[in-house]
């Protein structure tokens, strides 16, 4: 999905659990995030195959923009979805894996929907309305092989009612949360952190670079500084620093880890994939909603809530803002909890791709293609 880095970045584990499994991957996505998989998995076969993109505005709230996009949208899902097959076809395709991308399915191979709301939140005030989003949520869900849903079944869980609380179609796993910055072992839990600010921005423009100036303006002069990570993997490596200020355009995963686990105070949107992140390396953060982007308002709400983390409206955001401490997570259940969701749904997805190939046809391979 070509909304956030986000998007991609929890494909990562998923793509590098497949590889591991001697699989061939292919990744498609556009070219923002081609270069972050090829930074963080080289060596495989990349397909530029950009999707949806928009461009939300400094003033209407994210439901109306799209609301105002929903024509071009429809237009890149009837897009997307023949040019798959052009794509299957070229590259002797088995599984499409595809994340929020509501046009990758196809009848001839095994197709896989990811997602972590089935629930598209809606507005509190327009919350009645939001039996529609699920319904039709429902029908693009339906039409793929497999919905996978990276959380947990339980109440031990990230997305809160985004995805629990409702009917679900049979086809939905819930696979676990993905993090490409976990590694599971017990000495990564012994980091000594120092006094410093950490900021991960993220999301789409313009309200990234909104953030960032806001975040600017209120640690210039403030001690200890402040790291701020900008999620753009196209651009240089390079570092800038302009007092206090240290700002990277982007970090590959290994270092990116480190900077979290060492960072005293970690400010952030409340994007689901950096929630996870966060999650897997127990560190929490103080977050901050996307303004008018109601599925980051409702996970800072739940998961403030639950006392993971904090949280502050980007309005609130001014001097003398205080990193408030929050409750433990209980990261090594959820990550063991993970890795066994996370297995069995890859080795049922391989057996029912293998038991619905048919000899003869270009899908037939004793390794699938994904």
């Amino acid at each position: 999905m070509e909304w956030g880095l986000g998007h991609a970045a929890r494909m990562i584990p998923v793509a590098k659990m497949l590889k591991d499994m001697n699989h061939n991957i292919f990744v498609g996505s556009g070219e923002e995030h081609l270069t972050f998989f090829r930074n963080e998995i080289p060596g495989l076969t990349y397909i530029k195959f950009p999707g949806f993109n928009p461009r939300y505005s400094r003033f209407l709230p994210q439901y109306l923009t799209l609301l105002l996009k929903t024509p071009d949208l429809l237009y890149q899902i009837i897009l997307e979805h023949f040019r798959l097959k052009k794509i299957i076809r070229e590259h002797s395709i088995d599984i499409v894996i595809s994340d929020n991308r509501f046009g990758l399915w196809n009848r001839s191979v095994t197709s896989v929907y990811v997602t972590h709301m089935p629930l598209i939140p809606f507005p509190k005030r327009m919350r009645f309305l939001e039996f529609i989003g699920i319904f039709l949520h429902r029908k693009i869900i339906k039409k793929y092989s497999f919905c996978f849903i990276p959380d947990l079944p339980g109440d031990l869980n990230v997305s809160g009612r985004l995805s629990h609380g409702m009917k679900l179609p049979p086809n939905v796993r819930y696979i676990g949360i993905l993090s490409r910055l976990q590694t599971g072992g017990e000495q990564d839990r012994n980091i000594q952190k120092i006094q410093q600010n950490l900021a991960i921005l993220s999301g789409p423009e313009p309200q990234r670079e909104i953030f960032k100036k806001k975040l600017i303006m209120l640690f210039k002069d403030r001690e200890p500084g402040i790291v701020m990570l900008g999620g753009r993997p196209s651009e240089k490596d390079d570092v800038a620093r302009s007092g206090n200020i240290t700002f990277y355009n982007h970090l590959p995963a290994t270092e990116m880890k480190q900077l979290i686990e060492r960072s005293h105070n970690i400010i952030s949107r409340s994007g689901y994939t950096t929630i996870m992140e966060l999650i897997s390396l127990n560190c929490s953060a103080l977050l901050v909603p996307t303004p008018g982007q109601t599925e980051q308002e409702y996970l800072a709400e739940y998961l403030s809530g639950k006392g993971w983390f904090s949280t502050i409206a980007q309005s609130e955001l001014k001097n003398g803002i205080t990193f408030t401490a929050a409750g433990a997570v209980a990261t090594s259940e959820l990550t063991r909890q993970s890795q066994v969701l996370f297995i069995n749904a890859l080795n049922e997805l391989l057996e029912y791709s293998h038991k619905n190939s048919k000899a003869g046809e270009p899908g037939q391979k004793a390794k699938p293609n994904l």
